[in-house]
């Protein structure tokens, strides 16, 4: 029988959890935070297939930091612990890493006491800071999400957070002492020379006068950059940024060409960071690393014989000779068409589902091609097909919805795989 998937939470990269009460052994234990390892070691770690997360144990006092801008939290956990970013494990009851917040400039840009505002990011946006020349490298494929954050700026404030440096070899990290003052230090990659560092996040300010005998002024402030502007600057770099171009400043006296820095914003190539790191098919072993995929909160899913197969996401393939996957005339057709294929799936697949978790196969993907010369499907898991007394089934099933489908296409084809997982159905 078919039925409503159950509210839950999406964990990401830097995505956080809270208790309400104590957690092992201790009411300060607040929650975790959750993060992608990048530079740390996984040797010797019974991992499950990619994507997937590491918890990270938290103090409560360290709960703001993670709710409004938690990579500040992450790169101080590496600090403490000599882990570049950040440890993949947790300590019980130890000393919380922040306490009261007092007087730090995070307190003018996130809220930090009703959690009603917090810096704006942006995806793939990083500071690379290097001697006398800072740069600030925007992908191109977010303009849109730059342009929707600037226009909730100030006028005479521009910030923004940054997103951890994967090509730097060191990062600012803010330390607040016992006394409660913040200050500056840096965490480095083990056995690595600090040439490039990261920053958390960047502000303009347009408050200096021309007067001040200053071109511009920069300085590291906590685990960020700082750059005070002329109000006139301020408004040629918004003009830049909505004109995609790039744009340098000149920081230093103006009489003194030695001792002057340079402040870059950058648009480089598209970022892909963020798609799919390390996914493979279960049909085939198909690498889906840098192709669009859509999760699915509230897909189909299917009852019987005290499990569940639930469409948990759907991956939009290319094609050999097209940038962009395309071909139904309307989104919504897009959505009709998939969800009436991952239903189907479900349909034909529901007898069999306790036979396919005894055998392993948990997880499943179903590989739609729709072209002018071909109309067909694949289905497998564990990188090999279904067998064919699963196959008889989805036949009769699956290709008159795919034929349907078809029916639709406008240009170019569609060639889609879904995914779905079989679950227990907790009593």
């Amino acid at each position: 029988m078919f039925s409503s998937s159950p509210p839950g939470n999406v964990l990401t990269h830097l995505g956080h959890s809270f208790f309400t009460q104590s957690f092992l052994g201790s009411r300060e234990h607040g929650g975790f935070l959750y993060v992608t390892p990048s530079f740390q070691s996984l040797q010797d770690l019974m991992l499950p297939n990619p994507p997937y997360l590491f918890g990270v144990l938290l103090q409560k006092w360290e709960t703001p930091w993670a709710k409004m801008f938690p990579i500040r939290l992450m790169l101080r956990l590496g600090a403490e612990y000599r882990f570049y970013p950040c440890p993949l494990f947790s300590v019980r009851f130890r000393k919380p890493l922040f306490g009261e917040t007092g007087h730090t400039i995070m307190t003018l840009l996130v809220d930090l006491r009703n959690y009603q505002y917090t810096l704006s990011m942006v995806k793939g946006l990083v500071v690379d800071m290097e001697v006398k020349k800072t740069c600030i490298k925007i992908p191109s494929n977010r303009y849109n999400e730059l342009m929707k954050a600037m226009n909730k700026s100030n006028e005479h404030v521009l910030a923004m957070g940054a997103c951890f440096n994967e090509q730097a070899d060191s990062h600012l990290v803010c330390i607040q002492n016992d006394d409660g003052n913040y200050q500056t230090q840096a965490i480095s990659i083990h056995h690595q020379p600090r040439k490039v560092t990261g920053a958390c996040f960047f502000v303009f300010s347009g408050s200096l006068k021309a007067a001040s005998g200053y071109l511009a002024k920069t300085s590291i402030v906590e685990d960020g950059v700082m750059v005070q502007i002329t109000a006139e600057t301020m408004d040629v770099l918004r003009q830049a940024l909505r004109d995609m171009k790039d744009f340098s400043i000149t920081c230093g006296w103006a009489d003194q060409e030695d001792s002057q820095e340079h402040v870059h914003i950058q648009w480089i190539d598209d970022d892909h960071n963020f798609f799919n790191k390390g996914v493979i098919s279960p049909i085939d072993g198909k690498s889906m690393e840098f192709i669009t995929s859509v999760k699915i909160f509230h897909g189909s899913e299917f009852k019987a014989n005290g499990k569940v197969i639930r469409w948990t996401e759907v991956f939009f393939l290319q094609s050999d000779d097209q940038d962009q996957p395309n071909g139904l005339s309307d989104p919504a057709d897009h959505s009709r068409l998939t969800e009436n294929v991952a239903r189907a799936f479900c349909v034909a697949l529901g007898p069999h589902l306790k036979l396919l978790k005894e055998d392993g196969m948990a997880k499943l993907g179903l590989r739609v091609t729709l072209e002018s010369d071909q109309v067909g499907y694949l289905a497998g898991s564990n990188g090999q097909p279904l067998l064919s007394h699963y196959l008889s089934d989805l036949d009769s099933t699956l290709i008159p919805v795919i034929h349907r489908g078809a029916c639709q296409l406008s240009e170019g084809p569609v060639v889609m795989e879904l995914v779905f997982y079989i679950l227990e159905i907790l009593s």
